[in-house]
């Protein structure tokens, strides 16, 4: 990316989004923000606000006229804004994540009006088949060209983000953009909400939540990603792919749920006993990237391994939440926004 590139990026409040931007202010990079504030927060990017690094509009990316405004002037869009949510909110919601099907391709439709060069997509794991990810005792490594006909995605999530990344390649064979779409794994680390499994983890062993609550049995197995890891390989993966194709950006670490959540009850030294609800939604109970592609065409891999990864993010955790805000998230958003 030339420095002398405006770049937009979608949802840059949010978690991942905030992190990006934090990223390409410290390349020099000139950065508009558009995000609606649904799940970000306008705190994640307030300093480099006030500094006047980057221009940021407040603004739902569905509402008429809001993607045609955020894509004028703009070279580089890096789409992070989504309807999305944790595996409770993934499981339990359909109808609002569809609505990424329309934002998703609005944008894409005025970036390439706007003269837009390349769009940087960021598509999810989900998009690989369920039936691959059944048993938890497979070692199994999702590699990017099982992706093929006939389909199947995770849920109305998942399929939206397949419909864009085809989307995507289409504009690229047929219209001349570039693009490039990034599979995520599982990201974690400091930002991230409590709608997320580790997140929530943490959230409880922060209030000493007793017995210590974890969905499913535990033998989930996920390969966490921590931020850094994903922002770099997401860079990484707009300076050197071009062409439309999907790149998993994720490591190969493969962790049980009950592992993770043990590892955070030693590191904080919370003394609960762990109650599992089998009842609760879990996903896919075998989800792990096969990043040979990152390694071969990006010369990228994840620098984080999780155990220190973990350490990093549930001291910013314990840092900076207070009892009361903790407690009402894993009141209310495990299974919503």
């Amino acid at each position: 990316m030339d420095k002398n590139n405006k770049i937009l990026v979608t949802g840059g409040a949010s978690f991942i989004g905030s992190h990006m931007v934090d990223a390409l202010v410290a390349r020099g990079m000139d950065v508009r923000v558009v995000d609606d504030l649904s799940t970000g927060s306008i705190e994640n990017i307030q300093g480099h606000i006030d500094d006047s690094r980057i221009e940021c509009i407040h603004a739902d990316l569905r509402e008429p006229g809001v993607a045609k405004n955020a894509v004028k002037g703009i070279q580089v869009v890096f789409h992070l804004a989504a309807d999305h949510g944790g595996r409770g909110y993934i499981d339990l919601h359909q109808a609002a994540p569809a609505t990424n099907f329309f934002m998703d391709g609005l944008v894409f439709w005025e970036a390439q009006r706007a003269g837009v060069e390349k769009i940087i997509f960021a598509s999810s794991g989900c998009v690989y088949p369920n039936a691959l990810q059944a048993d938890p005792n497979e070692t199994v490594y999702l590699s990017e060209g099982l992706i093929k006909p006939p389909y199947e995605a995770d849920n109305l999530y998942g399929w939206a983000k397949l419909m864009a990344e085809l989307t995507l390649d289409a504009y690229c064979r047929e219209l001349g953009m570039k693009a490039v779409s990034c599979r995520y794994f599982t990201a974690y680390g400091p930002r991230c909400l409590e709608s997320h499994a580790v997140m929530a983890m943490i959230g409880r062993a922060f209030i000493k939540q007793d017995p210590f609550e974890v969905w499913g049995n535990g033998e989930q197995i996920r390969n966490w990603t921590y931020i850094d890891d994903i922002v770099e390989g997401t860079i990484r993966a707009a300076e050197t792919i071009d062409d439309g194709s999907a790149v998993n950006i994720g490591t190969m670490e493969r962790v049980r749920v009950v592992d993770a959540a043990r590892l955070i009850l030693q590191y904080t030294g919370c003394q609960s006993e762990i109650s599992f609800l089998t009842d609760m939604p879990t996903g896919p109970l075998n989800r792990v990237a096969d990043n040979t592609m990152a390694k071969r065409r990006m010369n990228w891999e994840p620098q984080v391994n999780f155990e220190d990864g973990l350490r990093r993010t549930i001291d910013w955790y314990f840092s900076n939440k207070k009892s009361p805000e903790v407690h009402n998230a894993l009141r209310d958003k495990l299974v919503s926004r």
